[in-house]
């Protein structure tokens, strides 16, 4: 900005003498070009925003309040993601280490965002994709002995998005890419239902540990959000949180245990068992 100033107040200057103000010339064009790519960078930025937002509606059930809720979403989902993105490039921080606690038993992990990319109200097998490094890191749990099982909210099911049978043949198709999971703990309910199997009540979490034979605090949970946190405390077991786009800074910050990924959350837990 001096460079600017400075130019201008020499070009007023050299109007006064007489002198052609060529400086004034070519600082506005200078000026004039930003501005054409300020605005061509907001228009990609918008269009991205929209094609998002058409993608996370289009499943359904597109009710008023659904298309309210992803429209608002998607606006603030690609800022998070980014920084997020910048955050874990510029300050690569080790995970919180799992210290001084008994060793886990059985190893549950959420689903959308922890084990495979969250594709909303997924009701389509060839959609499912995993992260990257979940498939290793959920083959290093079950090389070390630790049974595995997934504990998931899918309300989309209450609310009309997919059918028991869609979301049977989705878990068909996570099994056939990670190998079969030795339970699935899922909740079909809306979160006005008032279940006690929706994350963060601890009832899927108690179910997962009752199958796999184990007792709760033998249990950690990795997830992506704080209602996960939530669900493995109020269960009497332990957590990893792994942040996502949509993890507030308040779950990351209150989180006992957090991991860049699935693959560092493991490997925490399995630290504990040596």
């Amino acid at each position: 900005m001096a460079r600017v100033h400075g130019r201008l107040w020499h070009d007023r200057a050299g109007a006064a003498t007489g002198c052609r103000p060529r400086h004034l010339v070519i600082t506005a064009a200078g000026l004039l070009a930003l501005a054409t790519r300020s605005r061509v960078a907001a228009a990609v930025w918008a269009a991205g925003t929209a094609e998002f937002a058409r993608a996370r509606i289009a499943p359904g059930p597109r009710d008023r309040t659904e298309v309210l809720t992803m429209l608002a979403t998607s606006v603030a989902i690609p800022p998070a993601a980014t920084w997020w993105w910048l955050r874990a490039l510029l300050r690569r921080t080790p995970p919180r280490p799992v210290a001084a606690e008994p060793q886990a038993k059985a190893l549950l992990v959420d689903r959308d965002d922890t084990l495979v990319v969250d594709v909303p109200y997924n009701g389509d097998p060839a959609r499912v994709r995993p992260l990257p490094g979940a498939v290793q890191a959920v083959q290093a749990a079950r090389a070390a002995g630790l049974p595995v099982g997934v504990v998931t909210n899918q309300s989309g099911l209450a609310r009309g998005a997919f059918t028991a049978e869609d979301m049977a043949a989705v878990h068909a198709r996570v099994d056939e890419l990670f190998g079969a999971f030795d339970t699935w703990a899922v909740c079909p309910h809306g979160p006005e239902d008032g279940c006690a199997c929706r994350k963060p009540a601890p009832g899927s979490v108690l179910a997962a540990a009752a199958t796999l034979g184990v007792e709760p605090e033998d249990c950690v949970l990795v997830g992506d959000i704080g209602a996960d946190v939530e669900a493995a405390r109020a269960a009497g077991a332990r957590s990893v949180l792994v942040p996502s786009a949509v993890t507030r800074t308040a779950e990351v910050a209150q989180a006992p245990v957090v991991a860049r990924d699935l693959g560092d959350a493991v490997a925490a837990v399995l630290g504990s068992r040596r």
